[in-house]
């Protein structure tokens, strides 16, 4: 891996990077798509390439049970399984030990899983998971680690925390070993749920391994902790993480979410929520999320959104054709899912470009103006930029404030 900083914002701890890959150049800060079993869900690897997508995430877990190493070997790794080009990163397995956590027993040697298709047992140790990463043939690979619950309280997550610090101990040794190291990066994960103190502790053992690691990720959140917190944690870990390696912020996908990170120093970001709910029928807008179900859009005859160069909006399709196909015909899933990957891109597009011009505090105020300014400001939102130096009621004093999540989401017909 090649990392390089190109600019920083002068105001927040945003950055433009250029991280160059086996597989080409990414530029940062970007969103990860995520292709579960090696492809996202109603797209081929060519449409996700011609949106401009150029780095991807697959599940190690899900490819180990289906269609498993030996195939994927027998294929030449995922890349060419799956026909994608470009740059890939696979997870470790490690999130499945808290969202299949009935199939699921933590020991030290590893996470013995019960398959969720025939029951059969699996057990996933650290070398076992770099192993399969290393088949998998992922141009980023991330360390198994001993993930709980973001809500979880007491003695068992310091004793996740701990045990994450020993098993990239082990996964750095075997993949120091194989040889691998020089042409897939790892990255170690930030553990220690939502107690400042483990986080510290769990940054202070991980950036001590800084010279055999090529990135980091700050994992054990989006489990449904108050924004609040989540921010807070986000931005503990970016502020003492090593400027010189790329930061990942797992399982991050609503576009306040991803700024905001953006602004607190992350540059890479993953999450199923764009094109999951594109499946819904929601399409992504610059105005907030569009319920295209809803009776409404029955007779509209304007795109998703004007100006939107994805090929869903570009051909004309209508929001009355998709009203009338979503979650009805695959057709209505498939262009939706194009045009939420290309909103995700031009959200973080727009930063990169704002971040370069050093306009990104204008770029952040105008964008939560646009996307809430008609519902109100997400407090969280307010206060996580606040702390990195931008006031989004700055020159709107009569704006309004939501206290909570302040999650923009159309949910009926009353519309």
């Amino acid at each position: 891996m090649q990392f390089e900083v190109l600019a920083k914002c002068h105001t927040t701890r945003a950055r433009v990077s250029k991280m160059r890959l086996a597989h080409g150049v990414t530029m940062l800060p970007t969103f990860m798509p995520v292709a579960t079993q090696a492809a996202i869900k109603g797209l081929t690897a060519q449409q996700v390439e011609a949106l401009g997508v150029n780095l991807i995430l697959n599940n190690t877990y899900h490819l180990n049970l289906r269609p498993g190493i030996e195939v994927l070997k027998e294929a030449g790794g995922a890349h060419k399984f799956q026909g994608w080009n470009h740059n890939l990163l696979t997870d470790s397995g490690g999130f499945q030990l808290v969202s299949l956590s009935k199939f699921t027993k933590i020991t030290e040697e590893g996470a013995l899983f019960a398959s969720p298709f025939d029951g059969s047992p699996t057990m996933l140790t650290p070398e076992e998971s770099i192993s399969i990463q290393h088949a998998i043939g992922a141009d980023i690979i991330m360390q198994l680690d001993d993930v709980v619950s973001s809500l979880t309280v007491g003695p068992r997550v310091e004793e996740s925390m701990w045990r994450t610090v020993r098993w990239l101990d082990r996964c750095i040794e075997f993949h120091q070993k194989s040889g691998k190291d020089d042409v897939q990066n790892l990255f170690a994960i930030v553990q220690g749920g939502l107690d400042p103190d483990l986080r510290d502790k769990c940054l202070e053992e991980m950036i001590a391994r800084k010279g055999k690691v090529a990135g980091y990720a700050i994992g054990g959140l989006s489990g449904g902790e108050e924004k609040d917190v989540f921010w807070r944690v986000i931005k503990q870990c970016a502020d003492k993480l090593p400027e010189d390696r790329p930061r990942y912020s797992m399982g991050i996908g609503f576009a306040e979410d991803l700024l905001v990170c953006v602004a607190l120093g992350v540059d890479m970001a993953d999450c199923v929520f764009p094109t999951r709910t594109a499946r819904f029928g929601v399409a992504l807008t610059f105005t907030g999320p569009l319920n295209l179900r809803l009776k409404k859009h029955v007779t509209d005859m304007r795109p998703i959104e004007e100006g939107c160069p994805c090929p869903t909006c570009a051909s004309g399709t209508t929001r009355a054709f998709l009203n009338h196909t979503a979650t009805l015909e695959t057709a209505a899933a498939h262009a939706i899912t194009q045009h939420n990957l290309v909103f995700q891109a031009r959200v973080m597009g727009g930063a990169r470009e704002a971040i370069m011009a050093g306009t990104f505090p204008q770029y952040l105020k105008d964008f939560f103006a646009t996307y809430f300014g008609d519902v109100g400001y997400p407090e969280w939102c307010v206060n996580a930029l606040r702390s990195v130096g931008v006031d989004l009621l700055e020159g709107h004093a009569e704006a309004k404030v939501v206290p909570g999540g302040g999650a923009k989401w159309e949910y009926s017909d009353a519309a």
